[in-house]
């Protein structure tokens, strides 16, 4: 699943006009990218939410080839990143899926992220698993950071007053058990994340590579620049 719902309002004025999954990294959209990488690990079938100038979106994906889009309507109203998946759940099946941000790029280390990810997880030990960047090199965020994550991957809330060493970079392995009893109303991941870590449940990946993170309009400038200096 692809969330592109959001308004994206830290991305104005340019989201003003342009939904933010459709605004360009190197001539390409941001939902394209995540996309490819979807494309790359053998996803044929993606589930994609919209509501935001939903219809630019909707006929923006429609045009793919690959891979073979669903799109999961919120136009009557934003579902956050819980409640949307809740909503798209008879469209992903009983089965783990991955769930990426629309605006989630990064700069591939050896093996392809998605890949590795697919590796490591392990069901009967993990409700979800995330892939995390490095709090302090990723490029654009000047955030403190989301987790700690200990030696055997198990990971825990950044404590108060401090940095944590990694960042949630907005692709993760999901298993839809984990949203059991839950209903399609408006409500963050984060509250199922805090509700994995109490049952020792949710796992982190450190990913290889850079992860540029795509918040605001002159975080494309240095994404851009990132990926131009990584290919010379």
């Amino acid at each position: 699943m692809v969330l592109a719902a959001g308004r994206g309002k830290r991305m104005r004025p340019l989201s003003a006009t342009t939904p933010k999954p459709l605004i360009e990294v190197r001539g390409r959209a941001l939902v394209d990218h995540v996309l490819d990488r979807l494309v790359e690990v053998g996803v044929e079938t993606a589930v994609v939410n919209v509501h935001y100038l939903a219809d630019l979106v909707e006929v923006h994906v429609s045009k793919r080839q690959a891979p073979h889009i669903l799109i999961s309507d919120e136009r009557k109203g934003l579902l956050d990143t819980g409640g949307g998946v809740v909503k798209a759940l008879p469209l992903l099946g009983d089965e783990p899926f991955f769930h990426l941000n629309s605006d989630s790029i990064w700069i591939e280390g050896i093996q392809p992220n998605l890949e590795m990810m697919v590796d490591h997880y392990d069901p009967e030990r993990m409700d979800m698993l995330l892939m995390l960047a490095p709090t302090v090199s990723s490029v654009g965020y000047d955030g403190i950071g989301d987790f700690v994550m200990g030696k055997d991957g198990l990971l825990s809330r950044r404590p108060e007053r401090s940095v944590a060493p990694f960042v949630y970079a907005g692709a993760a392995i999901i298993h839809p058990r984990i949203f059991a009893g839950e209903t399609a109303t408006a409500f963050s991941l984060n509250r199922l994340f805090d509700r994995a870590i109490a049952d020792q449940r949710l796992y982190g990946l450190r990913m290889d590579g850079i992860w540029l993170h795509v918040g605001t309009p002159q975080s494309i400038g240095e994404a851009e620049a990132t990926i131009a200096a990584s290919a010379a």
